[in-house]
């Protein structure tokens, strides 16, 4: 699915409607992770996941490195992808598409400040094994590696958006007054965002979500022209 609109960081029930009722196609749930703290339970995670519509997917959004966990965890979930974040040794890629051949797999790549050509070398590795790439930006005050709230270089996703001979979606800091300019410049296989359409109490704010879809439709539909 080309335009991919991704929104992760689902907390409940009424919060994944919300976001399915305003249009977004990509629900992520982040779990099992080093450093931020996990939306919800993993089993209510699950709840949620099996009530979705056919057209509606779900992913896991994980720093898990292991083929077999990997597995294991998106069979449990019931999500038919995986965004993985973090390192993971190629034969663990290999492993997972071998395994699991209908399993699609996103692989984040975490923009720094002056990394461009580990990223391009990253690419080039693990291309064979994934489906999509999606950029992220780094927070070096907590060693975040995405769900930061903050943008990076932009040509820099462009550049890769260029580069990869897979599908690359933008993140980091993204929100409805600046996605669109964000898919502009960068032409995006699809947009993430996370925390940049939630209110001051970490719940997904309607408003935001509502303009944020708009904006990048808006954007989608000119740039596809």
């Amino acid at each position: 699915m080309k335009n991919i609109i991704q929104i992760a960081g689902i907390i409940d029930k009424e919060e994944a409607e919300l976001l399915i009722k305003s249009g977004v196609n990509y629900l992520g749930f982040p779990l099992r992770l080093p450093v931020n703290k996990e939306d919800l339970p993993e089993d209510y995670a699950a709840e949620i996941i099996s009530g979705f519509p056919k057209n509606v997917n779900s992913l896991l959004i994980t720093y898990l490195n292991n083929a077999e966990e990997i597995k294991t965890f998106a069979s449990k979930l019931g999500v038919n992808i995986v965004q993985l974040h973090g390192q993971i040794e190629l034969s663990e890629l290999q492993k997972l598409k071998f395994f699991c051949p209908e399993l699609k797999v996103i692989k984040s790549l975490i923009v720094r400040t002056d990394n461009i050509k580990s990223l391009e070398n990253e690419i080039e590795l693990y291309s064979e094994f994934v489906d999509y790439f999606i950029t992220d930006s780094f927070d070096p005050k907590t060693g975040a590696a995405g769900a930061t709230g903050k943008t990076h270089n932009w040509e820099i996703s462009k550049l890769l958006a260029e580069f990869s001979p897979k599908p690359v979606i933008a993140a980091g800091g993204l929100n409805a007054e600046n996605v669109y300019d964000a898919i502009k410049f960068i032409k995006p296989f699809g947009v993430d965002s996370h925390t940049g359409v939630e209110d001051e109490n970490g719940k997904k704010s309607a408003e935001k979500i509502k303009s944020f879809v708009s904006e990048a439709k808006k954007a989608f539909n000119e740039i596809n022209v």
